[in-house]
C-alpha cells in the first residue's frame, strides 16, 4: 500500500483533542473548521462557543426552522423571530416554535419582527381571532415569561398591536420580573384614530428592577407611571404617539411637573419620541404632547401628512439642550411644497435652520417629502458644521439656485464629508404610496431606535 497517497482521516481525531484545538481558534476559524466533516461539526455545536449568541430565524424558511429545533434551540441566548402576521402558515408554525422556546432555559431574550400591522385593528377583531392570538402567542409566551430559572431578560413584541394589547397580562405572568432588562410595548396601530388603550398596573412595572430600555405607546403614559419608572435604571425611553383623545380628560397627557421630576432624576437618558400615522396628533404636538421639561433627544415624525413648522420651532426653543436628532418623513410628492409660512405668522425663518442654530447637540436632520430651500441647507451646514453627522434630504427647490454643484461643494466642505442630496427617483419604495411597504419602513425605524 502506498501510504503517501492515503487521504488524511480528519474525522478520526479524538473529540478531546479536537475540542482543545477548537479552543485555540477564533470564532471565524472555528466556523470554517466546522465545515470539514460531520464529527468536526458536532464538536462545534457546544454551549461554550455560543455564549450570548443571537439567532435570527425566518419562520418562512423551513430549513432554518429545522436547524433551530435540531441544533440552535439549546445554544442561542437571544432569538429574533421574523414572520408574516398575514400568513396563516406562519402563525401555525409560531405556536410550536414558542412552546419550544418556553422549554429552552438558555433562551432569555425574544424579539418579534414583522412588516405589516395586520388585517384588522384589535378593537374590531372577531372574538375568535382574539382566541387564536391567545392560543398561538399569549399562552406560550406566558410559559416563557413565567420561568424562574434562567428568566427572561428581553421581550420585544415587535410593535405588533395584537400582541402589545396583552402587555399587562404578559407582565403579570413574569416569574422573575426583576431580571428583565428590555421591554417593548409600543405598537403600530392598524387604525391610528380608533384603538383600545393598554392600561398598565404601575406596580408591575416597578418590579422590573433591572429595566434599562422601555418602549410604550403615549396613551399608556401618565404622571403616575412616569413617577414609578424613576426607581428603574433606565437609559432609554421610547414613546410612540398615534391618536389623541378629543377629550383631554380621558388622557390629559403628562404634566410639566412630572417631566421636571423625571428630568432631574434621569440626567443622561435617551428619550425617543415617534409619531406614526398621527394625522390628528401632529397638529396638536406642541400643545398636547411636547413639554418644556421633556428631555427629548430624538424625534421621528413619520407619515403624518402635515408639516407642523410651529412644533419644530417650539422644540428648537424649549428642547434645545437635549435634542440630537430629527426625522420628518412623508411620502414623496404627496406634500412636496415649501413650508407654508403664511400658516405660521410668527415664523420668519426656516424651522430647521432655527433648530441648527439653537440646538447645540443636534447631530442629525432627515427630511423627505417636503421641498427644502438650498440656501437654508447651506445655512444649516454653516451653523452645525462638522457636528452635524447626517444631513439627508431628497426634495430641493432648485429654482432659486445658481448651481447644483456649487451647493453640493459648499455643504460638503462645511460638513467635512462628501455630501449630496438623494435623488427622488432613488428613494426607497417605502416613501411612496404603498402602505404595506411604508409599514416596513416604520418598523425598521422603530427597530433601529431600539437597538442604537
Amino acid at each position: 500500500m502506498n501510504f503517501s497517497q492515503r487521504q488524511p482521516e480528519w474525522h478520526t481525531i479524538p473529540a478531546v483533542a479536537l475540542n482543545q484545538i477548537f479552543d485555540y481558534l477564533s470564532p471565524e476559524d472555528r466556523r470554517s473548521a466546522a465545515s470539514v466533516c460531520y464529527s468536526w461539526r458536532l464538536s462545534f455545536f457546544q454551549k461554550r462557543y455560543f455564549r450570548n449568541f443571537r439567532f435570527h430565524l425566518n419562520v418562512g424558511r423551513d430549513d432554518q426552522l429545522a436547524f433551530f429545533h435540531s441544533c440552535m434551540a439549546n445554544l442561542a441566548k437571544e432569538l429574533i423571530v421574523v414572520f408574516d402576521f398575514h400568513n396563516e402558515f406562519h402563525i401555525e408554525k409560531m405556536r410550536r416554535l414558542l412552546y419550544k422556546v418556553a422549554s429552552c432555559d438558555n433562551i432569555q431574550g425574544l424579539r418579534f419582527q414583522t412588516h405589516n400591522v395586520g388585517l384588522v385593528g384589535v378593537g374590531n377583531m372577531h372574538p375568535d381571532h382574539l382566541v387564536d392570538i391567545e392560543q398561538y402567542f399569549v399562552e406560550p409566551l406566558k410559559l416563557f415569561l413565567n420561568r424562574k430559572r434562567h428568566p427572561c431578560q428581553l421581550l420585544d413584541l415587535g410593535a405588533i398591536e395584537a400582541l402589545t394589547y396583552y402587555g399587562h397580562d404578559l407582565l403579570k405572568a413574569m416569574g422573575r420580573p426583576q431580571e428583565l432588562e428590555q421591554l417593548t410595548l409600543a405598537s403600530i396601530k392598524y387604525d391610528p384614530s380608533h384603538y383600545p388603550i393598554l392600561m398598565l398596573d404601575t406596580s408591575l412595572v416597578q418590579k422590573c428592577a433591572a429595566l434599562q430600555v422601555l418602549s410604550l405607546d403615549y396613551d399608556t403614559l401618565s404622571d403616575e407611571l412616569l413617577h414609578t419608572i424613576q426607581v428603574l435604571p433606565l437609559r432609554k425611553l421610547l414613546i410612540t404617539v398615534h391618536g389623541l383623545d378629543s377629550e383631554e380628560l380621558e388622557h390629559p397627557g403628562v404634566s410639566e411637573e412630572a417631566w421636571a421630576h423625571f428630568t432631574a432624576h434621569f440626567t443622561a437618558i435617551e428619550l425617543v419620541l415617534t409619531l406614526v400615522y398621527a394625522y390628528e396628533a401632529i397638529e396638536l404636538l406642541q400643545h398636547r404632547v411636547l413639554r418644556r421639561n421633556m428631555p427629548v433627544t430624538h424625534v421621528r415624525l413619520l407619515f403624518c401628512e402635515l408639516m407642523n413648522a410651529e412644533a419644530l420651532d417650539w422644540m428648537s426653543v424649549h428642547n434645545s439642550k437635549t435634542l440630537r436628532s430629527i426625522h420628518y418623513v412623508d411620502s414623496a410628492y404627496k406634500h412636496s411644497t415649501l413650508v407654508d409660512y403664511a400658516r405660521h405668522d410668527f415664523l420668519r425663518q426656516d424651522p430647521f435652520v432655527m433648530m441648527a442654530w439653537r440646538c447645540k447637540q443636534l447631530e442629525e436632520i432627515v427630511v423627505h417629502g417636503y421641498l427644502m430651500d438650498p440656501n437654508n441647507l447651506v445655512g444649516i451646514a454653516r451653523l452645525r458644521g462638522r457636528q452635524l453627522k447626517r444631513l439627508e434630504v431628497s426634495m430641493i427647490d432648485w429654482a432659486s439656485a445658481a448651481s447644483l454643484d456649487t451647493f453640493h461643494e459648499e455643504i460638503s466642505t462645511l460638513l467635512g464629508q462628501e455630501w449630496s442630496h438623494i435623488s427622488p427617483d432613488k428613494l426607497p419604495p417605502s416613501l411612496d404610496f404603498d402602505y404595506e411597504v411604508r409599514d416596513q419602513f416604520v418598523y425598521e425605524m422603530l427597530r433601529q431606535d431600539l437597538s442604537q
